[in-house]
């Protein structure tokens, strides 16, 4: 007898094929796939699904939930949009290996603004130890890649130096015991110290021994690069190029500020294509982008860590010298909204811009943010303008792109992708706009985030692949969420459906913590 049958709606099998009708039944953690006649079909349990769409669990390609789903392990804000697996560990911000566990509380604290500082019963030190947090204690799966920045923190320190050759080889070994434990490849933030501070050298005979053991080169690219609009993906591909490995540029879209068009970004893409290179990249649906507040200080002031930069902080001659060269990243200061407050006092700044703080506190605006800053022991972060609108659509809907939501799980008002990012291009881009069919849009979803990891059991729905499952409405699912009010759940999202347990019933949460580390190159267990 089957545990689960989910019938009588269209079956979006994830490959990009036209939907047909069917019924799709779950046994243990495995999918069933029938068509015509079920009667004979017995299950403990039925889903009547029709009118609606059945097609795989989401994949979300680029993730900051890698302490705050140990600390809030229903996850609501994403399993509610449909997302059964994300890829945590990106941004080169990733939280194993440590061969300190010192040096591990400080990297908490410096990428607080980004994956929050929740108060964690356990520590850990390898990626074994790490994943294995995860396994049924949450109601997603994770897949895991190393952050360059751990490995730098391990071999060369916080300080900003060239990596040496024995240093080099360090990283090498922990990056491959950390991929022998399950990790799925390398991920860079080259606009966050520590990780930052290497140069495309170090980054390429990393991204080699990655390549070696069949992994990936996930990247937030160094955006303070030469032109500072093609020239960071130049680099990001020369070393895909140098390393011979899949490279992925994440979040990729055209910044409001760029010099130049959407156009040519796409381009080097394509054109990397056109050569044999493996390039791909994710994107988001919002124009709104979001992270921690200390991307805008300096790379000097953030020279040895957090408590190098508290002094810089606190110091007359720091502040000077911060006041001349700290500008808005964004627009202006009054298109700097931040959040994730944790003294009540404070509560009051929540959603505000950085200019409306400075006017409240009587204070210059980079005064204002440091005293912030040293009060809230580093973890504000802020939301504001990134993505150019105009172009968004051209990144979303191309054929070498993913959806990645770099959802940050923070504060009173976060970015409203993070809890709309996967409905709002089914409703807006594929239903309402018609600017790509629905089962492209739901390949984009599952079955090419798979294959880019390398998970060959998921983002399929076919016989034998484990039963993560959505069911939605395609005619009224939508994202409410908005800048002002982005804590509203998406609408017509019925079922979710990981490793075979009903975690959405209905649009409400079960309780049930189905998710595991999914381990590269190992069976689910």
């Amino acid at each position: 007898m089957l545990q689960l049958l989910i019938s009588g709606g269209m079956i979006v099998d994830g490959a990009g094929n036209p939907g047909f009708f069917g019924a799709v039944g779950v046994e243990g953690e495995d999918v069933h796939i029938f068509r015509g006649d079920i009667s004979s079909l017995e299950a403990e349990t039925g889903i009547d699904a029709t009118g609606k769409v059945v097609c795989p669990g989401f994949i979300d390609m680029h993730a900051h939930s890698g302490l705050v789903l140990l600390a809030e392990p229903e996850h609501h804000p994403k399993v509610r949009q449909g997302i059964t697996t994300e890829l945590i560990g990106v941004d080169g911000n990733s939280y194993a290996p440590f061969l300190d566990r010192a040096d591990l509380r400080q990297f908490i604290e410096l990428n607080s603004g980004l994956d929050g500082a929740p108060d964690l019963a356990q520590e850990w030190s390898t990626v074994a130890e790490y994943l294995s947090l995860f396994d049924r204690r949450a109601s997603v799966n994770v897949a895991y890649i190393i952050g360059n920045a751990p490995l730098r923190i391990c071999a060369v320190g916080w300080r900003d130096q060239p990596a040496t050759g024995s240093q080099i080889e360090n990283m090498r070994a922990l990056l491959r015991e950390g991929m022998e434990e399950g990790a799925f490849g390398i991920s860079t933030g080259l606009d966050y110290p520590p990780g930052s501070y290497a140069d495309t050298q170090e980054l390429v005979q990393l991204s080699r021994e990655a390549a070696r053991l069949g992994g990936i080169y996930h990247t937030h690219v160094r955006n303070s690069l030469g032109d500072r609009f093609l020239d960071p993906f130049k680099e990001a591909i020369d070393i895909g190029r140098q390393s011979e490995i899949p490279c992925h540029l994440t979040h990729l879209y055209q910044r409001v500020t760029a010099p130049g068009g959407a156009r040519k970004i796409l381009g080097l893409v394509e054109e990397g294509r056109e050569e044999g290179l493996d390039v791909t990249f994710d994107s988001y649906p919002y124009i709104y982008s979001s992270t921690r507040l200390l991307i805008i200080f300096p790379q000097w002031a953030q020279d040895g860590g957090p408590e190098s930069l508290k002094e810089v902080m606190r110091s007359q001659e720091g502040r000077e010298r911060l006041r001349k060269e700290i500008s808005p990243r964004g627009p202006s200061w009054e298109d700097m909204w931040l959040t994730y407050f944790k003294h009540p006092h404070n509560h009051r700044f929540e959603g505000r811009s950085i200019a409306e703080i400075a006017e409240m506190t009587d204070k210059d605006e980079v005064d204002a943010v440091c005293d912030l800053l040293l009060e809230e022991d580093l973890q504000t972060s802020y939301v504001t303008i990134g993505p150019n609108g105009h172009t968004l659509p051209n990144f979303v809907t191309h054929p070498l792109s993913m959806v990645g939501s770099d959802a940050v799980l923070l504060g009173d008002f976060p970015s409203p992708r993070t809890y709309g990012t996967f409905p709002v291009i089914l409703s807006e881009l594929v239903r309402e706009e018609q600017a790509m069919t629905l089962e492209n849009a739901v390949r984009k979803m599952t079955s090419f985030p798979a294959q880019r990891l390398g998970l060959p059991d998921r983002g399929l729905l076919r016989d034998g692949m484990k039963a993560d499952i959505v069911v939605f409405d395609p005619d009224t699912v939508k994202a409410p969420a908005t800048r002002r009010q982005p804590k509203q759940y998406p609408i017509g999202i019925d079922y979710v459906i990981v490793n075979g347990q009903v975690v959405i019933e209905q649009g409400r949460h079960t309780g049930a913590l189905a998710g595991r580390a999914l381990r590269r190159g190992r069976p689910a267990t």
